[in-house]
C-alpha cells in the first residue's frame, strides 16, 4: 500500500493497493417521495447509468450478511471498511435506497478492511460476532455511527448497547472463521477489481465510491426493468439474481486499459547494498530493487510474479530485496530482522517464502518456528534477534526507501525506473523488455557489464528532465489546518507554518527530527512548527506519552519534554514519563494530576480525528502551509515546498505594493 500514493498511493495503489476513496465524490442521501416502479424506470434519465460499465460480474453472496427479501429483484453487494469515512457516508445513501425501494432491493455486506485502517478489521470481526447472535445489522449501524471510536472498549460497549450476550460475543471474537471470511471477501474484491472502499455491485454491475444517490438509482432502475422482464418470462423472483449473474464474468480483466497504457515512471538513483538479499546475476542487464513489507498483503500477492520473472529471465534479471516495514504493521519490522538473520545463514529466500505464506503469524514464537523448520542454527538466529543485530540494516533500507519515494509497498525500481504495486507479470515484462533494450545499447557503446546497472540508472536519471512520461504525480489538495492550541515553535507571523502529525513511539518520527532542526536553523524567522498528536493504535505507550507531553506544555516545557521522549522511545511507561518530567524540573504534583485525570485525552483525540479528516494515514505526516509531505523525508523534500511557499508570499507582497 503507498502512504503517499495512498496519500496519493497506498494507495491508490493501488495499482495493487488502493484505499477508501470515492471516485465521483461523496454524497448523503436525498429522500425520494415515491417508490420507483418499472414504468417510472422506463422514463428515468439514464445519463448516469450509461456511464457505468455494462459488464456483469459473478458476485456470490453465500455466507455474507444479508438485509432484505430473498425475492428482491435487485441485489446490491457492498465491499466496505468500518473505518473508511467514505463508507460511512455511503451507508446513509444505502439506507435511503432501502427505504425508497423496499422489498425490491436486497443489500449484502462483504468485508474489505483496508490495511492502513488499523481498527477496521477488529470492527469487522466484532460485527460478525454480533451476527452470531442475529444482530449483525444493528452492530453494523453502531460502527458507522461511531467510525472514529473503534477501540476494543468501544466495540464491547456497542455490544452491550444492542443487547448482546457480551460474554458470548467476546468468546466469538476469537473464531478463526471470521478471519477466513475477511480473507475470502478481500480476495474476491481483488479478483473483481474492487480495490478501494466502498465498492458496490448492483445485480453484478460495478459502481465505485460514495457516489450521489441519483447515480445508484439510475443503475437500480435499469436493473429493475431487466429483472421484471425475467419474472414475466417465468423466472421466479428468488432466482432472478442467480439467473442474472450466471453468465457473468468471474474476474476483472488482468490487463485493464489503464495498466496497459500506464505511463513510464521517473528514474531514481537507487543503490544496491552489498548485504541486501538478491537472486540473479550481478551483471544482469536489468536490476529490480524491491521495497517490501512481510505483513503487507499486496507484497505477498506479487510473489508469484517475481517467481515468473526469475523463470523467464534467469540470465537477464537480478532482483534485490530491501525492507520497508510500514508503521501500521506491528510485526513487519521483527519479521524483516528475522529474514536478515536467515540471510546470514544463507536461507533468506526460503525464509522470505515462509513469512509471506504465514503473514498472520509473525510473532516471535512463529519466527523461531519457521527458522527451525528450515534447519537454521537456532542459537545464532535467536542471538541475532535478541541483540538487534540487523535492526540498523532494516532501518537503513526503510530510510533509503523513503528518500527515493518508496513510502508504500511493494515499490520496485527497474534499472532505477519506479514501478508501484502488485502489478501483473505482463506489466513487469513490458518494462523489463524496454530496459533490456536500453542495456543492450549501453553494452554496444562500450559499457562494461559490471558497470551496467550504475550506467543505466545514471542515463535514466538524466532523461527525467526531458522525458514527458516521467512527470511527478499530482500533489494532494491543500488542506486548511488550524494550529489551534497545539504546541508551537517559531514566530506567529512566520510566512510558512509546518503542522506535524507525529507519534512519540514511531521510529520514523524521531528520525525526522534532525531535518526539522535544520529547517528551523536555515529558515530562522520564516518558519513556525506546530506539533499535533497521532498516536498509532499498535504503539501501546504513544497515547500516554502524548498526554504527558501536553502536561509538560502546560508548564512551558513541551519541546524539552518532546526531545526527552524521542530520545527514549523504548522507555515510555508511566514511571519513565514521570522521570523525564522530574529531570526537567516540572511541578510533579501538577504533572501527575494532569495524567491521572486524563486532562489532555480530549486534545489528543481531537488531533487524531483531525488527522483522519485531512488524510493522515501514517506518521510522521507534515502539512507545509497545508501541503502534505509524508514520511521522514530528506531536507531537500521539505526545502522544495518551503521555498515555493516563500516565493508565493513574496509575489503576494509585491502585488499588494503595486
Amino acid at each position: 500500500m503507498k502512504p503517499n500514493v495512498i496519500v496519493a498511493l497506498l494507495v491508490g495503489l493501488v495499482l495493487g493497493f488502493a484505499g477508501g476513496r470515492a471516485i465521483n465524490g461523496g454524497s448523503t442521501a436525498s429522500a425520494a417521495a415515491n417508490k420507483p416502479t418499472a414504468a417510472a424506470a422506463a422514463n428515468a434519465p439514464r445519463q448516469n447509468a450509461r456511464q457505468v460499465d455494462p459488464t456483469v460480474f459473478k458476485v456470490p453472496i453465500d455466507g455474507s450478511p444479508v438485509k432484505g427479501s430473498a425475492d428482491a429483484l435487485v441485489t446490491l453487494v457492498e465491499f466496505s471498511d468500518y473505518q473508511c469515512p467514505f463508507c460511512s457516508r455511503a451507508d446513509a445513501t444505502v439506507k435511503q435506497l432501502q427505504k425508497d425501494y423496499g422489498n425490491k432491493l436486497r443489500v449484502v455486506m462483504k468485508q474489505n478492511p483496508l490495511s492502513f485502517h488499523p481498527r477496521a478489521k477488529p470492527a469487522a470481526v466484532a460485527a460478525m460476532a454480533a451476527g452470531e447472535q442475529g444482530k449483525y445489522w444493528e452492530y453494523h449501524e453502531k460502527l458507522f455511527a461511531n467510525a472514529k471510536a473503534l477501540e476494543d472498549a468501544d466495540l464491547e460497549k456497542y455490544a452491550g448497547e444492542i443487547g448482546l450476550n457480551v460474554a458470548r460475543w467476546k468468546t466469538d471474537l476469537a473464531k478463526p472463521e471470521f478471519s477466513a471470511i475477511i480473507d475470502r471477501d478481500q480476495a474476491l474484491a481483488g479478483k473483481l477489481g474492487a480495490n478501494g472502499t466502498p465498492a458496490f455491485f448492483i445485480n453484478g454491475r460495478f459502481l465505485s465510491g460514495a457516489q450521489p444517490i441519483d447515480n445508484f438509482k439510475a443503475l437500480i432502475d435499469e436493473e429493475l426493468g431487466k429483472a421484471e422482464a425475467l419474472t414475466r418470462s417465468g423466472t421466479p423472483a428468488s432466482q432472478v439474481y442467480a439467473a442474472i449473474i450466471a453468465k457473468g464474468v468471474e474476474s476483472a480483466p488482468s490487463k485493464a486499459p489503464q495498466e496497459q497504457q500506464a505511463p513510464a515512471q521517473a528514474y531514481r538513483k537507487v543503490d544496491v547494498p552489498a548485504d541486501s538479499p538478491s537472486f540473479g546475476p550481478k551483471d544482469a542487464k536489468v536490476t529490480i530493487v524491491e521495497w517490501s513489507d512481510f505483513e503487507c498483503p499486496f507484497c505477498s500477492r506479487v510473489g508469484p510474479t517475481l517467481k515468473q520473472i526469475k523463470e523467464s529471465y534467469p540470465k537477464d534479471v537480478r532482483v534485490v530485496f530491501r525492507h520497508q516495514p510500514l508503521s501500521f504493521h506491528p510485526n513487519a519490522k521483527g519479521a524483516a530482522e528475522a529474514s536478515m538473520a536467515a540471510h546470514e545463514q544463507g536461507k533468506f529466500w526460503e525464509y522470505h517464502d515462509k513469512l509471506f505464506q504465514n503473514q498472520k503469524a509473525l510473532d516471535r514464537a512463529n519466527l523461531e518456528k519457521y527458522a527451525q523448520e528450515l534447519g537454521l542454527n537456532m542459537s545464532q538466529f535467536k542471538a541475532a534477534l535478541d541483540s538487534g543485530k540487523f535492526r540498523a540494516k532494516v532501518e537503513a533500507d526503510a530510510s533509503a526507501g523513503a528518500a527515493v519515494g518508496a513510502n508504500g509497498t511493494p515499490t520496485f525500481f527497474i534499472n532505477g525506473r519506479e514501478f508501484v504495486g502488485a502489478q501483473p507479470f505482463d506489466n513487469f515484462k513490458r518494462i523489463i523488455e524496454d530496459e533490456k533494450a536500453r542495456a543492450d545499447k549501453l553494452l554496444a557503446a562500450g559499457t562494461r557489464p559490471a558497470d551496467l546497472y550504475a550506467k543505466a540508472v545514471e542515463e535514466g536519471v538524466k532523461s527525467n528532465g526531458s522525458a514527458p512520461q516521467a512527470q511527478a504525480p499530482a500533489e494532494p489538495p491543500v488542506q486548511n489546518i488550524e494550529v489551534g492550541n497545539a504546541p508551537v515553535r517559531g514566530p506567529k507571523n512566520a510566512p510558512v507554518t509546518i503542522v506535524a502529525y507525529s507519534d512519540f513511539e514511531c521510529p520514523f518520527c524521531s528520525r525526522v527530527l534532525p531535518t526539522l532542526n535544520r529547517i528551523e536553523d536555515e529558515y530562522k524567522g520564516k518558519v513556525r512548527v506546530a506539533f499535533k498528536n497521532q498516536p498509532l493504535p499498535f504503539h501501546a505507550n504513544a497515547k500516554p506519552a502524548a498526554a504527558a507531553a501536553l502536561a509538560a506544555n502546560e508548564q512551558g516545557k513541551f519541546w524539552e519534554y518532546h526531545d526527552k521522549l524521542f530520545a527514549n522511545q523504548r522507555a515510555l511507561d508511566r514511571a519513565s514519563l514521570e522521570k523525564y518530567a522530574q529531570e526537567l524540573g516540572l511541578n510533579m504534583g501538577q504533572f501527575k494530576a494532569a495524567l491521572d485525570s486524563g486532562k489532555y485525552d480530549a486534545q489528543v483525540t481531537t488531533d487524531m480525528n483531525e488527522a483522519t479528516r485531512v488524510g493522515v494515514n501514517g506518521t510522521p505526516t507534515f502539512f507545509i502551509n497545508g501541503r502534505s509531505v509524508v514520511g521522514a523525508q530528506p531536507f531537500e523534500a521539505f526545502k522544495r515546498v518551503i521555498d515555493e511557499e516563500l516565493s508565493k508570499k513574496k509575489g503576494t507582497v509585491a502585488a499588494d505594493q503595486k
